[in-house]
């Protein structure tokens, strides 16, 4: 197809973003109607690349929509963009959640022009990163993700913002740097900054060691997801950020991570990925218990939900390294899972707190009576994150474990599945442990006059619950192409 399919959805929301800048003075809803329409525009499209989206035998480790142009002479970089079945899911996923966190701003009153302007930003440089060929052009994308964050935490956040946001950079700046000398290391080795070339790279003249290489890269992917002890930044992250902020962040931010360890990582490194699976697989499973055993001592609804995607993560991190094509399959879906869930529960919390004002459990309680709606759709998350049969978690955990446990590709690997498994039975606990706190028991007599979701409210979180069961009851849907993009990086692995 001659249209430029992904250079549209990837730079619509730049176009949206220097119409709201240019626009003299604009009134602040011309300003929220102007960001949903470059958004929703975007996320049509990117249901159209769905739909052509060929899911044939012949597509196996095919790139899709392919557009490619000289950059950087000098040193061989491309603009270089497409989709197969690893990556197109997470373009789906940034799209939808884009549209939804303008309709999660519909109520900013500070400075709205500037706001949007970042988070139209934000969701075109996470595009960049899903949909990039190239590995200066994935750097760059990589990169420009920082300044949006940065602003949006540090302007429009709360609590200790400027400190929360300072801890975001420092971190992510530090993977980065680290990432930049992966990124040297195999060009110079190679003399390519192609990715999928790159799935067939010679060691011959490696400047330094394959493993060095690989851990470079995977220093910066692992604090992105993040992986235990490299977790830190993001409890206080999520904590201090706006709303529409955590909803990116849980949703689609924290899966470059996952997404970069199995583009580049398993892809390019596929024995050193074995060698080392066995000590990947127990901080997997570190990350799930610890992750959730936090989470049980949490009394900031924010906090609470922030710790539970260091757990949830911790799946993704097991099915990555168990290393069979189920198990990949499994960790892809668990992050688009992941991501409708958990920014379906910070929505939620945003709501939460916007009407009652209040975030700290002790706080909270006998909120049911006044918020009908909410309390459903809280419920419905809470359950669809603890892996209830029929929503998306569940689909997504189940292939993962299978996955994981029938691996041949690590000893003791059913073990550390059994252990991962215990995870749910710690997400049960302090999810309805939340439910309970914050909706249930004696009515407060402080929140007599707390309103409902409103109209704007109702059309962004019903669109959230919709893709949880869609994905819960047909998860076909999506395994059919990510069975595509996983296949081929199986056979590398020889599993």
């Amino acid at each position: 197809m001659s249209f430029p399919y992904l250079s549209t959805i990837l730079f619509l929301p730049v176009i949206g973003l220097i119409v709201i800048a240019l626009w003299p003075k604009p009134q602040q809803k011309t300003v929220k109607i102007t960001a949903l329409i470059f958004t929703l525009a975007s996320f049509v499209l990117s249901l159209a690349v769905f739909y052509f989206f060929s899911r044939s035998s012949s597509a196996i480790g095919q790139i899709q929509f392919e557009e490619q142009l000289s950059w950087i002479p000098a040193i061989n970089a491309f603009y270089h963009v497409g989709v197969d079945g690893l990556s197109l899911p997470l373009v789906i996923l940034m799209t939808f959640l884009g549209v939804l966190a303008v309709l999660v701003s519909w109520n900013v009153q500070l400075r709205p022009k500037e706001y949007f302007i970042w988070l139209l930003l934000l969701e075109t440089s996470i595009l960049g990163v899903f949909m990039s060929l190239d590995l200066v052009l994935f750097f760059l994308f990589w990169e420009l993700e920082l300044v949006p964050m940065y602003f949006l935490i540090s302007v429009w956040g709360s609590g200790r913002k400027e400190y929360s946001a300072i801890k975001y950079m420092i971190y992510t700046l530090v993977g980065s740097a680290l990432m930049l000398a992966g990124i040297l290391s195999i060009y110079f080795t190679t003399g390519s900054l192609n990715m999928m070339e790159l799935a067939n790279m010679s060691a011959a003249k490696a400047v330094i060691p394959l493993a060095a290489m690989f851990f470079l890269l995977l220093t910066g992917f692992a604090i992105k997801l993040p992986v235990f002890p490299l977790h830190t930044w993001l409890p206080d992250a999520h904590t201090d950020a706006p709303t529409a902020a955590s909803v990116i962040l849980a949703g689609a931010l924290l899966k470059m991570g996952g997404y970069g360890m199995i583009r580049l990582c398993v892809s390019i490194f596929p024995q050193v990925a074995r060698q080392f699976a066995p000590l990947l697989v127990i901080l997997a499973v570190i990350s799930v218990l610890y992750g959730a055993a936090v989470t049980l001592r949490q009394k900031d609804l924010k906090r609470l939900i922030a710790y539970s995607s260091v757990s949830h993560m911790g799946y993704v991190l097991l099915g990555v390294f168990a290393l069979s094509q189920i198990s990949l399959t499994g960790a892809v879906l668990q992050m688009f899972s992941h991501g409708i869930i958990t920014g379906l529960l910070f929505a939620m919390v945003g709501l939460v707190y916007d009407k009652s004002h209040e975030r700290n459990l002790d706080n909270l309680g006998g909120l049911a009576r006044q918020m009908p709606v909410i309390v459903v759709v809280f419920s419905i998350a809470g359950l669809a994150s603890l892996g209830l049969p029929g929503t998306s978690g569940f689909a997504a955990e189940f292939i993962t474990f299978v996955g994981s446990y029938s691996s041949t590709a690590v000893n003791f690997i059913q073990l550390y599945t059994i252990l991962g498994v215990f995870g749910i039975v710690l997400t049960a606990g302090y999810i309805l442990w939340m439910l309970q706190r914050v909706f249930y028991g004696p009515p407060l007599e402080k929140f007599n006059k707390v309103p409902d979701a409103n109209t704007v409210d109702k059309i962004c979180i019903f669109s959230f619950v919709a893709a949880i069961m869609l994905v819960g009851i047909y998860p076909s849907i999506l395994t059919n192409i990510i069975k595509i993009g996983v296949e081929p990086i199986a056979r590398l692995l020889g599993s």
